[in-house]
């Protein structure tokens, strides 16, 4: 007797029919497989203004479930201030009750992309060139659909998994100030996502300009995005009577000061081993200046030298910069009220009050005031590079990636892991992916990532998994 309904039959020919064409191109049937996921995730739009988070984290249970999870094992979660912004928890239990889980960590929602920016549709992947193209691509559903395609590969294994693997797929990692489902998980349903350790975005593999892989990359330790308002209050008056004190004036002058200021080199246990290895990679003047910088973080000269790269610049101290300003109230009046927003990446250890005080003093003008706005998290901490989490990831590199050096990293950006680490839940960054020098356009236009980087770094992280889920 068939009990299929109509719609599941329809879907289950839909679902057949695009893994017979995947299977065309040449990929092996688990491939084909995870590529529906991918799709899915990625056509399902997350984006804070227009989304649905919710819907995206129940069509991943969906799969999971008819893989075989229970419900049981399957927490779906959202709250009524936040309908549209839910995840998902999926746990798959070891064979241990006495070792420590390991928990797989990705965000869905994705950052805004309007169409008629994009050459193509954002919402729609698109296979070009040796390319995946669509918003969120990369970041990060490339990894939240890789977990859920590891967690339907492990159910299959013999023997089972030693620790018990757990899933978390949030929303609001993307957007300041919106409902963050990692950190709503943190503070409300610890026991769901409780883990010995974390896998998370954060870093990948470098690849240089004709394509060569130079390094593959593991964070530990991130900085934190916080954000100030400068603002000048005056009465204004007419503009045909213009005076000294004037509040645009007033922004514009402690905005080029606070341009023009650096705040101090520091390097910590990630960031010595990072430049240290990096210089050997790197060579020439800039490995010197970075071996130089290494032993001796006030050297002005090889600082110079090594900051001129963004990236680096961000990996080494606390930076500010200006992204958004408001002033003025009409075209023939004098400006009542000057604001702009300064965001600030701050370096691991120290407090948002204390770069506040900064930007204060760099300011210069008591008519400037600095306000912090809304703190998001807590102050960073710096997971341990224990031998327990380097030694997988080399093993693995090794295999996949012969000869390419495994180097731990700073994030100058943040992600959800400055919600766990500080929790007790060391949080480290690695997706198994090789991205272009301008890293696939994340957060701009036209994301994308290589079809086959993306395979490859499906079954990196599979394995990765497969060796901490056996630890003891």
């Amino acid at each position: 007797m068939n009990n299929k309904s109509p719609l599941a039959a329809a879907c289950l020919t839909i679902s057949l029919t695009t893994l017979s064409a995947a299977q065309a191109e040449g990929l092996r049937p688990d491939q084909a497989a995870f590529r529906e996921i991918y799709r899915e995730l990625v056509e399902t739009n997350t984006t804070l203004s227009a989304g649905n988070c919710t819907e995206a984290a129940q069509k991943m249970a969906a799969r999971l479930r008819a893989a075989g999870y229970p419900e049981s094992d399957l927490h779906l979660f959202s709250t009524t201030d936040h309908p549209k912004e839910g995840g998902l928890v999926a746990i798959l239990p070891g064979t241990d009750a006495k070792a420590r889980p390991i928990l797989l960590l990705a965000h869905i929602d994705v950052v805004e992309a309007r169409r008629e920016d994009w050459e193509r549709d954002p919402f729609k992947l698109i296979e070009e060139g040796g390319y995946f193209y669509a918003r969120g691509s990369l970041d990060d559903k490339s990894m939240a659909a890789t977990w859920v395609d590891t967690l339907i590969r492990l159910r299959g294994e013999r023997p089972k998994p030693r620790r018990t693997v757990k899933m978390a797929l949030t929303c609001g990692e993307e957007t300041s100030g919106a409902f963050n489902g990692a950190e709503y998980l943190v503070k409300e349903k610890r026991d769901l996502i409780d883990a010995a350790f974390a896998l998370n975005e954060g870093s990948w593999g470098m690849l240089d300009a004709s394509g060569k892989r130079v390094m593959m990359g593991v964070q530990a330790g991130e900085k934190t995005s916080q954000n100030f308002r400068l603002e000048v209050t005056n009465p204004g008056g007419h503009s045909s009577r213009p005076v000294k004190d004037n509040a645009i004036y007033h922004l514009a002058g402690a905005l080029t000061r606070i341009e023009h200021y650096e705040f101090p080199i520091k390097v910590n246990d990630t960031t010595r081993i990072y430049f240290s290895r990096m210089a050997g990679i790197v060579g020439g003047e800039v490995g010197a200046a970075m071996t130089k910088l290494v032993a001796d973080p006030a050297d002005a000269a090889a600082a110079a030298k090594v900051t001129e790269d963004p990236t680096w610049n961000g990996m080494l101290h606390t930076t500010c910069v200006a992204t958004m300003l408001d002033a003025g109230h009409a075209t023939n009046a004098l400006p009542q009220r000057a604001r702009a927003n300064v965001n600030c990446r701050v370096y691991p250890g120290e407090s948002p009050e204390s770069v506040r005080q900064v930007l204060e003093k760099v300011a210069a003008d008591s008519a400037v005031k600095v306000t912090t706005l809304e703190t998001r998290g807590p102050p960073s901490v710096v997971p341990p590079l224990t031998r327990e989490i380097m030694a997988p990831i080399e093993k693995v590199s090794a295999r996949f990636y012969p000869g390419v050096p495994v180097l731990p990293i700073l994030q100058p950006g943040a992600t959800d892991g400055q919600f766990l680490s500080p929790a007790g839940i060391p949080t480290y960054g690695i997706n198994g992916l090789f991205l272009d020098p301008d890293l696939g356009g994340i957060h701009g236009l036209n994301e994308r990532v290589r079809v086959q980087s993306l395979y490859d770094g499906r079954d990196f992280l599979y394995e990765l998994v497969k060796i901490y889920a056996a630890q003891r």
